[in-house]
């Protein structure tokens, strides 16, 4: 190395440390003057106050970024604060990308951000106060012992009939109809699942974490990027190869349709009695193939459940998770089929199944994945992994490292994926949930 290289690399390491804390300092100063713009700076002291001086008993959980706190301000407006865990280098990006996003978001279907307050290393987000638990709590956990808190999940969980269910549909399917077409500018939000829709008093379906959300430009048919998501959610293009599209989101939308309608969760699928279905996306393709969808239906639907309905969900499921992202519908094309009885419905292909591997087809001179067909080239194997919650507070790591997950701000509790698991989008089989890459 010449001595004029070896000048030249010093000078970078010394520069670099100055530019990474410019850089810093200019997106807090960003975040600032949107959250000044819209007027939505809290006061360290207002929040202290509102949350007791973030006393345990307003605890709702503890989720990767740190502690959330229930609040009610001197408005009588009742606030989730989230605020920000020290040393948290993953966190404090998503906390930073959550409160950006956020800021500018608007939509009775997605978790509405009050303000934003730093207080000297302290960095806190406060949302609007979510009455009922996250739609995964209520879907897919045991009730199990005699308490009032049993009782009390076992009531609620018995009022998600059939219609609630579909209007939950409805709603997420809206709510990413604004993200990916109708916000300031495109957001493709990488980590839909139950446990990051939450139910307000009405059941209205709210989307809640951002910190993994990407703005997308718009005229860009796919953007890449490092994998940051949920196993059993992720689209098998963008979790084998890092190709991202708001076909992602339409592909996690259709998982999330598909428990809905099953109430069986996907990570944690177990099949039947005579069935060698390894996933949930596998088993609804069977039935649907033999013309016997109505035997997926949870049983605790069978009473309220509307025949018609089930049946174009569980095609809409399927088509939205198919494996080529350029055969998902967009969510303008799902939102007009659940708002009227469809005359015609295309048939969907097999599902894309994101623990196999996939090989990726160019067409066309360019050769680029935004041109592409996926197709599988081996057996999928099942998913071993089940969604942590603060409630049993067993979170998933690999690192050292701390980072965001699925904060949602309940009643009575948070439900949080916490540490990630970090590897590299290749490969299958038995893993931890959490797939979360540093952006």
């Amino acid at each position: 190395m010449t001595k004029s290289t070896k000048s030249t690399k010093l000078l970078t390491m010394l520069i670099n440390p100055f530019k990474r804390d410019r850089a810093k300092k200019e997106e807090e100063e960003d975040l600032e003057a949107i959250a000044a713009k819209e007027q939505k700076v809290f006061r360290y002291e207002t929040l202290v106050a509102a949350t007791r001086n973030f006393s345990p008993k307003n605890k709702l959980g503890e989720g990767g970024f740190g502690p959330v706190f229930r609040g009610r301000l001197e408005d009588g407006r009742e606030v989730a604060v989230k605020k920000l865990g020290s040393g948290s280098r993953q966190g404090a990006r998503e906390f930073q990308n959550e409160a950006m996003l956020l800021s500018r978001v608007q939509h009775r279907n997605v978790v509405n951000l009050c303000g934003y307050c730093t207080h000297g290393d302290e960095k806190l987000l406060v949302y609007e106060y979510v009455t009922n638990e996250s739609l995964d709590k209520l879907l897919f956990s045991s009730v199990r012992g005699g308490g009032d808190e049993s009782r009390n999940l076992a009531e609620r969980r018995a009022e998600l009939n059939w219609q609630r269910r579909y209007d939950v549909i409805m709603g997420i399917a809206r709510g990413l109809l604004y993200l990916h077409e109708d916000a300031h500018t495109p957001i493709i939000h990488r980590d839909i699942k139950a446990s990051n829709i939450l139910l307000d008093e009405r059941w209205c379906p709210k989307i809640a974490d951002f910190g993994m959300a990407r703005l997308y430009p718009e005229g860009q048919t796919h953007v890449n990027t490092r994998v940051a998501g949920t196993n059993g959610y992720m689209a098998p293009e963008y979790l084998m190869h890092g190709s991202l599209s708001t076909k992602a989101d339409v592909f996690s939308f259709g998982v999330l349709v598909l428990e809905l309608v099953s109430g069986q969760k996907n990570s944690s699928f177990a099949p039947p009695i005579g069935s060698d279905a390894q996933n949930l996306l596998e088993w609804a393709w069977k039935l649907y193939k033999k013309g016997q969808s109505e035997q997926m239906l949870d049983p605790a639907l069978k009473q309220s459940a509307v025949a018609d309905q089930v049946a174009v969900c569980v095609q809409i499921g399927l088509l939205c998770t198919q494996a080529d992202p350029k055969l998902r519908p967009d969510m303008k094309r799902v939102v007009v089929i659940l708002s009227k009885k469809p005359s015609h419905l295309e048939e969907p292909c097999r599902p894309g199944i994101p623990a196999s591997r996939y090989r990726r087809r160019a067409y066309g001179s360019g050769g680029s994945s935004a041109n592409t067909n996926w197709s599988d080239t081996s057996t999928s194997t099942p998913h071993s992994a089940t969604g942590s919650t603060i409630a049993n507070n067993t979170p998933t790591t690999s690192r050292p490292h701390s980072a965001s997950g699925s904060t949602s701000i309940a009643n009575t509790t948070a439900t949080a994926s916490s540490s990630h698991t970090s590897r590299r989008s290749r490969g299958s089989g038995s893993h931890k949930e959490e797939i979360h890459n540093a952006k």
